[in-house]
């Protein structure tokens, strides 16, 4: 039997698509692209995307492994045991913590992949999320394909940009099913402290809230000790996971590779709901993750050194303009305030239209991103010293009583 179809069928969306945010950095490269096409020299101070190459030790790993004939196979469902070894042996070195690699370790596409998968493993239709404010925006895609609700805790610069749960009123805190937090910070570049995460255990504990630390910028932080790793706190594991990803610490991110660690009922939803979506990851791509996890760290130290003198560079750069932020404790993100007598919104739309200077729209992170944008520190530190010249000569910070808003 054949069915015949007619030309020009009206396809609708499901609802769960049509509900979907709208993706904020899809909009920002358009923007961006758009001044390129007209022959601006952009400087892309918006991007979250590492400019420097994978370490050539793991390129070449992947290049044996991909003339193996047996990783051109169907890969085992749930990783290879090897790479589970490789990230449970990551962090006992790096953070002292002991994970058993098949019930505490989950292999993800990109730690993206997790957080979004994580409200559909957990959430039933009209149950709540606590999310913070400002954050990383896809974070609310997989709340809105759970069809779930949430409510989010504000991060105040006076208040280091942790939340304070004291804020969180008790019915939100007794609802909650989950809580995301991501720690050194997208957009803020703030890093947690031991005893935020202690209370955040003791609070999750209390109210049966499953916690996601999003550990994305792990890797890179500039005080005398390493970011905090939630899992490093007692009890963290019996209330959430971490989620990891090679993106930022080994310049993996098209690679799209990490993994999710820690509490075992957590992991066991993710590999079963993954279970019915892929048949894990490229076999070669998973032994060359082994070979960044088990390598010296000596790549991570001199990018961090990178980052570190490009942090430096630029702040120096903007104190002389009057410019006013954050410098990152950790992530390779600058918290920017932006002037009287704009939005973010038209602050960032002035400096790519004025300058050709793109920056990101803080309040494209949240309610309390507004009078903010984010500039991402990755660039040379001409280029960033240079963006920094080109927003000078516009004369926005030391006459702000002058400042216009124009179309923007």
């Amino acid at each position: 039997m054949f069915i015949k179809l007619k030309v020009g069928m009206n396809m609708k969306q499901a609802k769960r698509l049509q509900k979907l945010p709208e993706q904020f950095f899809s909009k920002l490269v358009q923007d961006v692209n758009q001044k390129i096409r007209e022959g601006v020299d952009v400087i892309n101070l918006g991007q979250g995307n590492p400019d420097q190459p994978t370490p050539e030790h793991i390129v070449k790993a992947l290049a044996r492994a991909a003339e193996d004939p047996q990783n051109h196979k169907y890969s085992l469902f749930r990783g290879k045991p090897e790479l589970k070894q490789a990230a449970a042996h990551f962090y006992q070195k790096e953070y002292g913590v002991s994970l058993d690699p098949e019930t505490e370790i989950a292999i993800l596409f990109g730690s993206k992949a997790g957080l979004v998968e994580l409200p559909l493993c957990f959430l039933n239709e009209g149950d709540l999320m606590l999310l913070p404010d400002p954050g990383y925006p896809d974070y609310l895609s997989g709340i809105s394909l759970a069809d779930a609700r949430f409510e989010t805790m504000p991060l105040r610069e006076e208040n280091q940009f942790l939340p304070d749960y004291r804020e969180i009123d008790a019915e939100s805190l007794e609802q909650a099913k989950l809580m995301f937090l991501n720690y050194p910070n997208n957009p803020t570049g703030a890093a947690a402290t031991s005893t935020f995460f202690d209370e955040t255990i003791q609070v999750a504990r209390e109210n049966e809230i499953g916690v996601v630390h999003d550990f994305a910028y792990g890797a890179i932080g500039f005080e005398a000790e390493k970011p905090v790793s939630f899992l490093m706190r007692e009890g963290a594991k019996d209330v959430g996971i971490e989620l990891y990803t090679l993106s930022k610490t080994y310049n993996m991110a098209g690679w799209r590779v990490g993994f999710a660690a820690g509490n075992r009922e957590m992991i066991e939803a993710i590999n079963l709901l993954q279970d019915h979506l892929y048949v894990s990851l490229f076999p070669a791509i998973q032994d060359a993750a082994c070979a960044a996890l088990l390598d010296s760290g000596e790549a991570v130290r001199k990018q961090n050194d990178l980052y570190r003198s490009r942090r430096d560079a630029f702040f120096n750069a903007a104190q002389k303009i009057g410019w006013q932020g954050s410098a990152p404790a950790g992530s390779f993100f600058a918290w920017m305030k932006v002037p009287a007598g704009f939005t973010s919104s038209g602050f960032a739309k002035f400096l790519l239209e004025e300058a050709g200077v793109a920056v990101a729209d803080g309040s494209g992170f949240g309610t309390f991103g507004e009078g903010y944008v984010r500039i991402g520190l990755l660039v040379s530190e001409a280029r960033l010293e240079e963006a920094v010249r080109r927003i000078g000569e516009l004369a926005i910070f030391q006459k702000p009583e002058e400042n216009f808003i124009k179309s923007y």
